[in-house]
């Protein structure tokens, strides 16, 4: 679009718009005065509570507070962008919605491309459709009616047929003053390269009109009836058709459905109209290209749950596991994705006819949720009473939920992960740290195993270089000040040896007796000095840990600290009971009991 949409004409929208009018097609109103009320559409309830004012042009809802005029009512109840809500009310009055910078001639052009373009679409569209009903298009007639579509789901999905001419549209298009150069931009003619001759791309072809949200045609998928290749072909991109953001069939399922609430993504055009054809309206397929995160996050605008649906054989599975992490990343909490595996040798199309309607949409309902799915590939042909196999399930599991969003989701598949695994929840935690797509090194620490003793690294690392031990625990610290709450009373876990235990000393008493919150202001009372250098350092760093777990993650530094630091004296002890017996005195049963326990203590 050229620019922002102008407050005034969106003043003079609303002023012209009926929002009784708005909301009343979509909700059950009944007069009440001088007001219409009815059951709230934002939240479940038995006795109305919502109402609607024709004179003020208002909604509101005394149960759960929803109000606004009929542009919010748009963007809320039928999910749109405030762009599209515009353009829905202006389409009711039959206004054009202008643009600021519309004075902008090379604006201005772009535009009148784009609907030149849309228009051409649509005129090619009718073409199609008025093919299908005359004599040559007996064949597409006949195949429509073995796939048993009826006449009502042919007219609702604009379904048509291309003529086995080679010039058929081309004639067409160029006798209503259309050229030759915009049919090939917009892809409904193909130029040849030596040439310079045109055809038509779709030639004895069933006819899928693809349309974008308002219902205009913006490109077509066609189905040969005869042995031509490909047996599906798509229009290419256009300046309105890029076949990773559209999805066939989605205008028509939010026809079908004003409050769509799930949607389920299948793989062709057959299967969204077989499907239709049995009463299932919310089915939508790709364009021949795997699902995107374009395809998901317009999805999710509009429905609280997708649904995909795949063939239940390996290459039905391997379409899954990119589903799955092209989701994961979209998986806000509220937000549903499940996975559907059909019989092998079934599609929608067979199935449903084969089954039913009725059993078609329990194996929606029952479809895997993504936890489950993701539990069950990762454990695929692994035997996991294996240490090594459980290590590589629990490692890709982590993978996949390392692209979740921050949320209860994440948190519950870390619980679950570790019921299934039976390792501590906060041993995950560094594991989930990405760097470059790929897990970034986890040195050997309490995030990783908090009871091994390991000798932290002498001396301070660089800025870029593997943080050592305690600068770690320092780190957290920098980054979350109001962690010192969680630290014992005395400071003792801190290493005298290091410099970085030692600056963690001073951090921590610091904190303790000023209260600060803010990481800003710690470094500032180190301005100017070596430790306030090396502050800043850890501060330009992101911990690995999500922030979420840093609290658990410190406890996890500070207990380990402190028996780290107390096994030099126990082993002392060790040695004065070793050398006793290896002198040839034999211990006491106290002695030997104190051994044991002293092996074991230190061998954490």
């Amino acid at each position: 679009m050229a620019g922002q949409i102008p407050q005034r004409f969106i003043d003079d929208l609303l002023a012209r718009i009926d929002v009784v009018e708005v909301v009343g097609e979509r909700v059950k109103l009944k007069k009440a005065g001088r007001n219409h009320s009815g059951l709230c559409p934002f939240h479940q309830e038995k006795s109305p509570s919502f109402t609607v004012s024709a004179d003020k042009q208002f909604y509101h809802c005394f149960g759960c507070g929803a109000h606004g005029n009929a542009l919010r009512f748009l963007m809320e109840y039928d999910k749109l962008r405030f762009p599209e809500a515009v353009e829905q009310l202006a389409a009711r009055l039959g206004m054009e919605v202008p643009r600021e910078g519309d004075d902008d001639p090379r604006a201005l052009a772009r535009e009148k491309k784009r609907k030149e373009g849309v228009n051409l679409l649509e005129l090619a569209a009718a073409f199609f459709r008025e093919r299908l009903k005359m004599p040559e298009g007996q064949g597409a007639r006949d195949y429509l009616e073995r796939r048993g579509l009826s006449p009502e789901v042919v007219r609702d999905y604009g379904i048509g047929y291309a003529p086995a001419d080679w010039e058929a549209l081309r004639h067409h298009l160029v006798e209503r003053g259309i050229g030759e150069a915009v049919q090939v931009e917009y892809g409904l003619l193909v130029q040849r390269e030596e040439s310079g001759r045109t055809y038509d791309r779709f030639r004895d072809r069933v006819m899928f009109p693809i349309r974008d949200p308002r219902g205009r045609t913006i490109a077509f998928g066609g189905r040969v009836l005869g042995d031509a290749k490909p047996k599906y072909l798509n229009s290419p991109e256009t300046p309105v058709f890029h076949k990773g953001r559209e999805l066939y069939g989605l205008y028509e399922a939010r026809q079908a459905e004003v409050r769509l609430e799930r949607v389920v993504i299948v793989e062709g055009y057959m299967d969204v109209v077989a499907l239709a054809q049995f009463g299932i309206r919310n089915a939508v397929a790709t364009l021949g290209t795997s699902t995107s995160e374009e395809h998901l996050s317009r999805l999710f605008r509009l429905v609280g749950e997708v649904v995909f649906c795949f063939d239940g054989d390996r290459a039905g599975r391997q379409a899954a596991t990119r589903a799955l992490q092209t989701v994961l990343p979209l998986m806000i909490d509220g937000r549903q994705a499940r996975f559907l595996f059909l019989p092998e040798g079934e599609d929608p199309d067979s199935l449903v006819r084969r089954e039913g309607p009725e059993a078609f949409q329990d194996r929606i309902t029952c479809a895997s949720p993504l936890s489950e799915f993701l539990f069950e590939q990762a454990a695929q042909g692994r035997d996991l009473e294996r240490i090594e196999e459980r290590e590589r399930y629990a490692s890709q599991v982590l993978a996949a939920i390392g692209r979740l969003p921050e949320g209860v989701l994440k948190s519950l598949l870390l619980t679950e992960l570790s019921r299934r695994t039976g390792v501590d929840q906060s041993s995950f935690a560094a594991l989930m740290a990405k760097k470059s797509g790929t897990a970034t090194e986890v040195s050997k620490a309490p995030t990783m195993a908090p009871e091994t003793p390991v000798a932290a690294p002498s001396g301070r690392k660089a800025d870029g270089a593997t943080l050592g031990l305690m600068a770690r625990a320092l780190q957290l610290l920098v980054h979350e000040p109001a962690l010192v709450a969680r630290l014992p009373e005395r400071d003792d876990w801190c290493d005298p040896e290091d410099p970085d235990g030692r600056l963690c000393r001073e951090v921590v008493r610091l904190l303790k007796a000023g209260g600060y919150r803010s990481a800003q202001v710690l470094l500032a009372h180190f301005h100017g000095t070596p430790e306030g250098e090396r502050l800043a350092v850890l501060a330009r760093r992101e911990p690995l840990v999500p922030r979420g777990l840093r609290g658990a993650e410190l406890d996890n530094w500070v207990a380990y600290f402190q028996r780290h630091r107390q096994q030099p004296s126990r082993q002392e002890e060790i040695d004065a009971l070793l050398a006793k017996q290896a002198g040839g005195e034999r211990l006491t049963s106290e002695e030997r009991r104190q051994l044991m326990a002293l092996l074991a203590e230190v061998g954490k």
